[in-house]
């Protein structure tokens, strides 16, 4: 599938870039302004007034009290001060946690929106697509709609346009599944045959030869199905099309 709308200096990726980035910033401000001001930190000042407040009632002389009232009012200001700072920290927190999860959101977003989706399409929700992708996507919609005609001639169009196209293998796939529901099964047995010669490791390769038995089915090639079905078990064992190909031998054995 063409990477070319992903490549460097795309917008797109630049703004997916720009939201990762932005997440990344959220989570180390909420980081940093964890690690300003620490619980423990808090409760040692409140301990220092405890201990103050204590030594001011054991019955020191006036001197001595009045430097521990000195000191007491002090670290109770450091202690108000340091409760706001917490105050503000924690708000601080949860802003930025915000921040991050929303970015995180929006660039998870913008990657999904970016991936292909459909049956074998390239289904590029965005992008400026070529001339090769849209060919192959008018023929898909053809074969969606169910029209067999405009089917058959937009897939082979872009087959001859394209012979060497990633999409090859299924648009030679689905051309074979228009001749077929079209009646012209001895186009299909031909054009199934093509995937699975020319694209034996392709996702449609097993698919592609159980079709061709069934093709050879309709015609009335019995023994050439069977071959068709046992050359799915033998060279696909681990496909969906395997248990199907076996009953298949199984009804033609007993008929």
């Amino acid at each position: 599938m063409s990477t070319a709308w992903v490549m460097s200096g795309n917008p797109g990726r630049a703004r997916r870039r720009a939201r990762w980035g932005a997440a990344a910033a959220a989570l180390a401000l909420a980081a940093c302004a964890t690690a300003c001001v620490t619980p423990a930190e808090f409760r040692k000042l409140e301990r220092r007034v405890t201990d103050l407040q204590r030594g001011a009632g054991s019955g020191a002389d006036g001197g001595r009290v009045a430097e521990l009232g000195a000191q007491l009012d002090a670290l109770q200001q450091s202690v108000a001060d340091l409760q706001g700072r917490l105050e503000v920290t924690e708000r601080r927190v949860q802003q930025a946690l915000q921040e991050a999860r929303t970015a995180l959101e929006e660039a998870s977003a913008a990657v999904d929106s970016a991936d292909p989706v459909g049956e074998g399409a390239p289904e590029e929700a965005a992008a400026v697509e070529s001339e090769e992708v849209l060919a192959y996507r008018e023929a898909h919609a053809a074969w969606r709609a169910g029209d067999s005609e405009a089917c058959i001639d937009r897939f082979a169009e872009f087959l001859q346009n394209y012979p060497s196209s990633e999409y090859a293998d299924d648009a030679t796939y689905w051309l074979a599944d228009c001749y077929f529901k079209q009646g012209n099964f001895s186009a299909a047995v031909l054009r199934f045959d093509d995937v699975a010669r020319q694209y034996p490791s392709g996702n449609k390769a097993a698919d592609a030869l159980y079709r061709q038995g069934e093709a050879l089915l309709r015609m009335g090639h019995g023994k050439a199905a069977g071959n068709a079905f046992e050359k799915v078990l033998q060279d696909y064992p681990d496909s969906a099309r395997a248990p199907e190909a076996k009953k298949q031998l199984d009804l033609l054995g007993s008929g």
